[in-house]
């Protein structure tokens, strides 16, 4: 695992507040790591945090991973890609974008979701790409109609680059073939191959991965570990996945107890072994070899999410940026 191509993210991070996140980008490139992340739901937005992380820690690689495309159009992203570029020329700057939940974008933001999936992402990553071209753009589509945009914000030969959040086959598929990147989320290791494999039907999009860890004692955050993937396995895109990776009867009880109402039974119903291989706990050397794990799986670009699941969450927070680039 080179030390060089591993990213940290802020998304498990953020209800501990967006200060953390300087503090938390200039850690991660003091360590050595080579990127910092973002994500957004209801919380910190996105590129205000990255724009913060990349002040104080300008050597660090930027990211989205990611942002529910439904929430802001291609122009809009590429305006706020465009302007973290301008601002960093010489890092990477990765636009992860994905098609979310319905609760994240009706729900919560009030904007439809889409029954089109794929159709959608492929227009977006189409539209996004051009607008980040420089040159004017007129769109006809299914989701966008653009008349005469150009970006205005001047960059040079290194433009942001592409990441598709993806999950399951046609997905998977598609971002290896329209994406620069891919960027899986909420799988076990065992189940990283199977994933690059549907990724290479598509293309040779870049494939990075949200690595679940923390330095805890598993007592600590056991039933943090089993409230969150319950929160996953009833919607329905991650339930597919959680199934293909080998968790087909946890997800059926979960959803059984449910959809009767036994919200507690279906956390309970989250098993130790699902926790144990995605949401993963324990001391330094067992995140460090997680994030080995990962990396020899085919995973190109690791991404630690640290689990702040330890009695004093910010301290267990930097302790797992620590332990996962083996300086814990």
């Amino acid at each position: 695992m080179a030390t060089e191509r591993i990213g940290v993210t802020f998304a498990s991070l953020m209800s501990l507040g967006p200060d953390l996140a300087v503090t938390t980008a200039r850690t991660a490139a003091d360590l050595g790591y080579s990127s910092f992340w973002t994500a957004e739901t209801t919380g910190p937005e996105a590129f205000s945090v990255l724009a913060a992380a990349g002040a104080a820690a300008p050597e660090l690689d930027l990211g989205t991973g990611v942002l529910a495309l439904q929430l802001r159009t291609p122009m809009v992203v590429a305006m706020a890609g465009a302007t973290l570029q301008a601002l960093h020329p010489d890092r990477e700057i990765l636009l992860g974008i994905g098609i979310s939940s319905p609760v994240v974008t009706q729900r919560w933001h009030g904007v439809p979701w889409t029954d089109r999936p794929l159709d959608h992402v492929r227009e977006y990553v189409t539209l996004l790409r051009q607008c980040l071209s420089g040159e004017k753009v007129d769109f006809a589509g299914d989701f966008y109609q653009v008349k005469g945009f150009r970006l205005g914000v001047r960059l040079g030969e290194r433009r942001p680059k592409i990441v598709v959040g993806a999950l399951n086959p046609g997905m998977l598929r598609l971002a290896g073939e329209i994406a620069d990147g891919v960027l899986l989320n909420y799988l076990p290791a065992s189940h990283v191959p199977w994933s690059v494999e549907q990724v290479r039907k598509g293309g040779d999009a870049t494939i990075y991965a949200y690595v679940h860890a923390g330095v805890c004692d598993r007592e600590e955050g056991v039933e943090l570990a089993r409230r969150d993937l319950f929160s996953y396995a009833v919607v329905d895109s991650y339930a597919r996945n959680f199934e293909r990776a080998g968790f087909a009867d946890e997800v059926a009880e979960i959803r059984a107890r449910y959809e009767a109402g036994d919200r507690a039974g279906a956390v309970a119903a989250v098993s130790d072994r699902m926790v144990d291989a995605i949401d993963v706990m324990g001391d330094a050397e067992t995140v460090h070899a997680t994030m080995r794990a990962y990396a020899d799986a085919g995973v190109e670009v690791p991404v630690l999410m640290p689990l702040p699941w330890g009695r004093d969450r910010r301290a267990s927070a930097e302790a797992t940026i620590r332990a996962a680039i083996g300086a814990g």
